[in-house]
């Protein structure tokens, strides 16, 4: 039977006793480890976003499937992708285990049904142009598993994100990201390091994949959506620093093209 590193007894006995100035540091303590482990895993992470750059190149697009905490954070990240790199909707798909009724609440048994990620990203018509990034902090959600398995027989490149290195959702998974954090603070609890492991290798993966399609200029997000007070005051900064301009003329610039980069476009063009 396979082990699991996430399920093995946490380095800490007798919580309920604990102080909470020592049950924060002991966390922080193991939080600590995270990004270490993440360090790790970039030489897997690496040839993950290069296939999933050159397939997006080719009009492809970027599925994430999971089910539980490892779902939500999928979702959270695609979520992210348009606003930040005002990029379509559609390019980085978040599917979890339950639909849209798991975001906020648990749906029962819906990770170990096995065949229902596949009818999942069948109705987003996924297909060989595409990439799956299954995401499962034990490596063994039946969900998120036999996904990644359809995927592969109906030949999608298949990637994975698991806690649990030798899981069987690296068997399933042509690019397998492997980040051991060990055992949790509370025993089996993963959306505590597993979670926060999850959370950064997705934010090292869409960013550098967005930042490899051009969608960011020097350090700035040219493309994001100008869609609040703060966001537009963001740009107009960006545009003071590269162009040289006044705030006023910056704000101007950007109301005239609804983005950094159109104005940033126009101004070079017609300065």
């Amino acid at each position: 039977m396979f082990e699991k590193i996430t399920e093995s007894p946490s380095n800490y006995r007798h919580l309920e006793q604990m102080p909470v100035r020592e049950l924060l540091e002991n966390m922080n303590r193991e939080d600590q480890l995270v990004p270490q482990a993440v360090a790790r895993a970039i030489p897997q992470i690496e040839p993950l976003v290069q296939v999933i750059v050159e397939k997006m190149k080719a009009g492809g697009r970027l599925f994430y499937i999971g089910a539980g905490t490892s779902g939500r954070l999928g979702i959270l990240d695609a979520s992210e992708c348009p606003p930040t790199f005002g990029v379509p909707e559609g390019w980085v798909i978040g599917v979890i285990a339950g639909g849209e009724t798991a975001i906020r609440k648990p749906v029962e048994y819906a990770e170990d049904n096995t065949e229902q990620a596949w009818q999942d990203l069948s109705n987003h018509f996924i297909d060989t142009q595409d990439v799956v990034i299954g995401i499962a902090a034990s490596g063994t959600t039946p969900y998120v598993v036999e996904g990644l398995a359809a995927c592969r027989a109906n030949g999608i490149v298949t990637g994975c994100i698991t806690c649990n290195p030798g899981a069987p959702i690296c068997e399933q998974a042509d690019y397998p990201v492997e980040i051991a954090v060990g055992p949790e603070f509370v025993t089996g609890s993963t959306r505590m390091k597993s979670g926060t492991a999850q959370k950064l290798a997705l934010n090292m993966i869409s960013t550098s994949v967005m930042i490899r399609l051009g969608r960011v200029v020097d350090n700035r997000m040219v493309d994001m959506q100008l869609s609040n007070h703060k966001l537009v005051e963001r740009g107009a900064k960006m545009l003071v620093q590269a162009l040289d301009l006044t705030y006023e003329d910056a704000v101007r610039l950007l109301a005239e093209h609804g983005s950094v980069r159109k104005a940033m476009m126009f101004y070079k063009t017609n300065s």
